[in-house]
This record gives C-alpha cells, structure tokens and sequence, in this order.
C-alpha cells in the first residue's frame, strides 16, 4: 500500500500501546466499558488511560493528556465530547500517534460539518489514519483489540477467524457481531466507520485486500462519498476475495434516514445494485440472507454446478432438488462405482438416484458411507445433506459424521435439517464447528448458487487474465 495513511491502519488493528482518552471509574461511561474490555479481553500491548479526573483508573496511572505519556502511543481510541476532539487530535498528532478511533458522536450527522473539517485537515496534515467519528471502532481478535463500547456479557465476542466485517451502521455491526458468535464464525477484523470523515469503506477494502487473516469480506453499506472508487475497489478485491453486500436505504424515506444517521448521502439504490453487479459482488436483500450466505463461504469453493442430495427423508430432498434446479443448477448424475457402493448399503426401499433416499431408517454408519462415496465421486461438485435428526436411528454421532464431511474440504457440504427446538439444538452444535446448516431447502440452495456464480466468475477472471 502506497498510501501511508491506510498503511496506518496497521496501528490500529495491531498496536502495541493504546490511550484510551475520556477512561473512567464510573461503569455506566463509555470509557469505562472500553477499559473494562480491553483489559478483560487480554491485550497484551500496553493501556494508557487519559482523563483529567483521575490519577488512577482500574489500577494503572491515569493521565491528563497524551503529552503527558513519555512512551510511544500507537492508537488513541477517543470518547469524548465533539467539541473536545480537535484539541484532542491535535496532541495525538503532536505525540506522533499514527491511528485513532474517534468513538463520539454529534458530529456531520447532526450538522457539525466543519467539526469533521478541521479532522479531516488534521488527518491529512499528518498522515494520521482516522476512524469514525460516530462509530463502534475495530475488533481484531488476533491483537485482543476491541474499541466496542458495549460491555462482553451483553455483546458476546466471536472467535478469530477469516471474515472480516465492514460497516457502516454501529447497530447493524453489534447484530453482525453477536450473530457472528451464535453461528460460530470467526472473524478477522471487524470495523464500524459512522461518518467516513478521514477512511472509508473504499480505504477499508483495499487494506483488507492485503491482511492476510481475511478470507471474505462482508460490507453494510448505507452511502459513500466516492462511487466511482468503490466500484474499483470492489472489483480488485472481489477477483480475490469474495466481498458479501448488503445496502440499506434502497427507498423513499430510507434515504433521508441514513443521511441522518451517518452522514453519507445514500444514493440511488439502482446505481449501487448495478456497481455489485458490475464488480460481481454478492448481494444479500436482509440480514437472514447476509448470514445465509456467509456461512457457506467457510466451504471450498465447487468446481461446478452439478449437485448431489443425500437425506432420510423423502420428502426434504425432492423440495431440495426442486430448489436445485429452479435455481439454475442441476442434479448430479452418479459415476457407476458410486452407484454400486451405495447400493451394498441401502436397503431394497431406499432409491438409489438423486435426491438419495436412505429411508427413515438410515443409520448413522449408512450417512458415512454414503457421504464418502460422494466425495469420491468426479461427477459431484457439492453436496446437500438432508438430515431429520428426529429419527430414532439418529444420535448425536451424526454431528461427528457430518463435522468430518465438512472438515474434508473436497467439496462444499451444505447441511439442511428442518424442525424444533430439539433440531435447532444439533444444528447449534454444527454451526459452532464451522458446518453451514439451513433451516429449510430454499435458503441452503440458495447460498450454494450464491457460490457456485462466485467460483464460475472468478475461474473466468483468472482465465483472461492469463
């Protein structure tokens, strides 16, 4: 990255000394959660409180400006007044900090522009990268850095992983984080920006593109500043990485409700569905469908369209195989050999084709064999498996079965299983060790096309370019 601001970034996601400015004693305050999390969540980096008030604040020395610290400061993570901030920033910059995170708001989205101006002339005067204001800030569960202001018991955490999450809306991040935890997938960074003043989402995209801890993006996006670079932003790093979008404020009133909130002019809704369709970006209608699709990029990405369906229910596959193809992909049709090894396992009722009907009877072993067979077949390029665990030759070492096709990594597994709470309670287990699972056909189909087009579009890509 030649741009020395979003080589800055680096300070905030992987400091080894933070000033948390606007520390507090008091649990209700900001900086007193900021403290609580950074401490509790096992930074290993030096933490320098800042506040006039206190000469301590849970056990280290306090200070009342960043002037006063002799070490080196790398980020500054501010909650403080608006009208403090640019005081605020003019010392970090006189200490030589690199990178903040600007956590208050009143600023552009109430009509203090020209409080985000004197930022933005600070920012550039010293190559200082800047995030928010108005934001949640960064999680890197990597560096134990969290700049989210809502205390852990409430907002649990998710495990380090490959997605990383950018956003422009603190409250759709929070849902992104706790629901990133439910689900059991682990994150790289994630970053809430509010009113862009100094980075963007295009500044985020490219930096992102060079982490080597992120394997797939996700972006909430309410409006930019800057059309024209995202869409070359989402081009360069789609071809690499696969960029998951959801954009809010399509319509009517939505529009002036995300100026309002962030700051950022939302835009023509159409504009933005043909960039993502234009830099071959995957886009989400909802939150639900968000999720649908995320999950199933933790999958190896399928050599083809061609798919196998395995189940225990009749019923359940013929609805998947209906989705399968209303959704522009077809059913696979099974090498010989594998059609003769299913055959020594499935009893005379079962149907040995596609969808392949074990019966309410399959057993556990049966699911393996059965699963194994696919996986060695060339004629198959992902697998949907059916399951209704309210069987009686069904037990929990299914979940065992069903991790180890998913952890195999031949070919992208998708688990569907439809039921109550008793259902809900396997595929939280499943979840949590990585295997995407749906609570109905249409929704898991839908996730696998979703990239069955990105791994056809990017082998295409690849293609030109050499």
């Amino acid at each position: 990255m030649k741009n020395r601001k979003l080589r800055n970034l680096d300070k905030i996601f992987h400091p080894k000394a933070i000033a948390v400015i606007g520390a507090s004693t008091v649990p209700n305050k900001l900086g007193y959660v900021l403290m609580k999390n950074l401490i509790g969540n096992g930074f290993q980096g030096k933490i320098y409180p800042v506040n006039l008030k206190y000469r301590k604040v849970m056990g280290l020395d306090c200070y009342p400006s960043v002037l006063e610290i002799k070490e080196r400061i790398d980020c500054a993570i501010i909650a403080t007044p608006a009208q403090t901030v640019t005081q605020i920033l003019k010392e970090c910059a006189q200490k030589k900090i690199s990178g903040a995170i600007v956590l208050s708001g009143g600023f552009g989205e109430v009509g203090h522009q020209d409080y985000e101006g004197e930022m933005k002339k600070i920012a550039e005067e010293n190559d200082m990268a800047i995030i928010g204001p108005n934001c949640l800030g960064v999680i890197n569960p990597y560096s134990r850095v969290d700049s989210i202001f809502l205390p852990m018991y409430k907002l649990e955490r998710p495990q380090a992983g490959g997605i990383s999450f950018i956003t422009q809306s603190g409250a759709v991040g929070t849902c992104g984080i706790d629901l990133a935890a439910k689900y059991g997938l682990g994150i790289s960074k994630f970053i809430s920006y509010g009113n862009a003043t100094v980075t963007n989402e295009c500044d985020f995209l490219e930096y992102l593109l060079h982490d080597k801890r992120t394997e797939q993006i996700v972006l909430y996006i309410e409006g930019t500043k800057d059309g024209k670079r995202l869409l070359e932003m989402m081009t360069k790093v789609n071809r690499e990485k696969p960029i998951i979008a959801l954009k809010a404020g399509r319509y009517g009133g939505a529009l002036n409700a995300a100026k309002s909130h962030t700051g950022n002019l939302a835009g023509n809704y159409l504009a933005y569905k043909a960039a993502f369709r234009q830099a071959k970006v995957i886009e989400a209608e909802n939150l639900e469908e968000l999720f649908d699709f995320v999950k199933i990029f933790n999958q190896p990405l399928p050599k083809g369209n061609r798919m196998m369906i395995i189940t225990n229910g009749g019923g359940l596959g013929v609805m998947t195989a209906d989705a399968i193809e209303e959704n522009g992909m077809k059913l696979a049709e099974m090498e010989l050999k594998t059609k003769e090894k299913i055959k020594e396992i499935t009893p005379e009722y079962g149907s040995i084709g596609n969808p392949l009907d074990m019966t309410a009877d399959a057993s556990v072993d049966r699911y393996r064999e059965s699963i194994e067979a696919c996986l060695n077949d060339e004629n198959i390029d992902g697998i949907f498996i059916d399951v209704l665990f309210q069987t009686p030759t069904m037990n929990e070492d299914i979940l065992d079965v069903l991790n180890f096709a998913s952890e195999d990594r031949r070919k992208p597994i998708v688990v569907t299983a439809v039921g109550g709470s008793f259902t809900e309670g396997y595929r939280k287990v499943l979840e949590s060790s990585g295997v995407p699972t749906y609570g109905t056909p249409s929704e898991a189909v839908k996730a696998m096309r979703k990239m069955v087009d990105y791994s056809l579009k990017s082998k295409c890509r690849k293609c030109l370019i050499k």
